[in-house]
């Protein structure tokens, strides 16, 4: 009798003990830090090298900017890592790869490759992808082991989404008193309509673009409707608040006056938000870096930036928001040139065949 009400005592601690242990704070919600960290127009820099100097460059190259996502990663216990669109033209490595050797059967272009080294959560695709036409992309792509996004881009032959218009990311997060919980991130990706212009020659009769703003509108309520927490749009767009229309290039500031829309990484003009490019923008707080109370931010481009928005969601109810937030960047180099950070040897091993083959081929050419 003894050992069996001794039992039932340990039983009853342990029980108790571990349903305290899963309660959350006194006030009653659990809090979560999340940290999302982009890169954005990188433009074919994979390597600290200009290629038209034929010299080592270490204001550029995603080697450097990989070093300040391994840091940043370690920084914290739950984090998030997105490329905005620009990635695959924009130097003579590119070139190469797409005009003169082209992608063998079985290859892997080593923009995808670096991507999947530094386990990216997921990519958007910006205007550049389409240069070499779509043949040679949808070949490209093939080589991408994390969602690759558009979601403004519509086939012509099927009036449906071209690329995948969108994810959600089920993803562990560890709150603030070391417990687990399934988040759901929704990521949405958009471009200026401009590509019809630009691209005209590759694109028309197999693709339209439709408006961003309208576009994030028709879809985010999809996603909430699928358990999307909290909504990121990988907007390959500037930021301007001139009048918008449905041909706005620069649409940032807009899709930001979503209500579904959490986040927004921002890309495709190459600038620092936050930055003093933007200290006359309305609405928008520098020092946390908010636009019209939305997080924001983009890592200028060349890989010579991180961006990174720190969140702190909380649950109170079964339902997460975002109660704190903050955007800024980190540079690979100090004001006078000077480098941060240093190369990460893994993914430079990882991309040297190519960019030693473009570096021969550049001397052969005697440029």
């Amino acid at each position: 009798m003894k050992k069996r009400m001794l039992s039932l005592l340990i039983l009853f601690l342990t029980f108790t003990s571990n349903t305290f242990a899963a309660e959350p704070s006194a006030d009653g919600q659990t809090l979560v830090n999340l940290r999302i960290l982009e890169t954005t127009d990188l433009h074919a820099d994979l390597i600290n090298y200009d290629y038209y100097q034929t010299k080592m460059d270490n204001r550029i190259g995603l080697v450097k900017t990989a070093t300040l996502i391994r840091l940043a990663r370690k920084e914290s216990k739950n984090s998030l890592l997105f490329d905005d669109g620009d990635h695959l033209k924009g130097n003579p490595l590119g070139e190469y790869l797409a005009r003169i050797r082209g992608m063998h059967k079985g290859k892997i272009h080593p923009v995808y490759r670096a991507f999947n080294y530094l386990k990216y959560d997921a990519i958007a695709i910006g205007n550049h992808e389409f240069n070499y036409g779509l043949g040679f992309l949808k070949t490209a792509l093939k080589g991408a082991r994390m969602p690759v996004l558009n979601t403004n881009v519509f086939s012509v032959k099927t009036n449906q989404p071209y690329f995948k218009p969108y994810t959600i990311l089920n993803r562990k997060v560890i709150d603030q008193s070391g417990r687990s919980h399934e988040l759901k991130i929704g990521v949405i990706a958009l471009m200026p309509t401009h590509i019809m212009k630009w691209d005209k020659a590759n694109l028309e009769g197999k693709v339209f673009a439709k408006p961003m703003v309208e576009t994030a509108k028709e879809f985010v309520p999809i996603l909430k409707a699928e358990g999307a927490d909290i909504i990121i749009a990988l907007a390959h767009t500037g930021i301007s608040n001139e009048p918008y229309h449905a041909d706005t290039e620069n649409a940032v500031y807009y899709l930001t006056q979503i209500p579904e829309i959490d986040v927004v990484l921002a890309g495709h003009s190459h600038s620092v938000f936050p930055g003093p490019v933007y200290q006359a923008l309305p609405n928008t707080n520098m020092e946390t870096g908010e636009i019209n109370g939305k997080p924001v931010v983009m890592a200028a481009a060349f890989g010579s930036r991180l961006g990174i928005i720190d969140l702190e969601l909380s649950n109170r109810t079964g339902k997460w928001r975002i109660v704190a937030q903050k955007s800024y960047t980190k540079p690979i180099v100090d004001e006078k040139g000077r480098s941060l950070v240093k190369t990460d040897i893994g993914l430079y091993k990882l991309v040297k065949e190519e960019h030693e083959e473009t570096v021969d081929f550049i001397k052969k050419l005697g440029l």
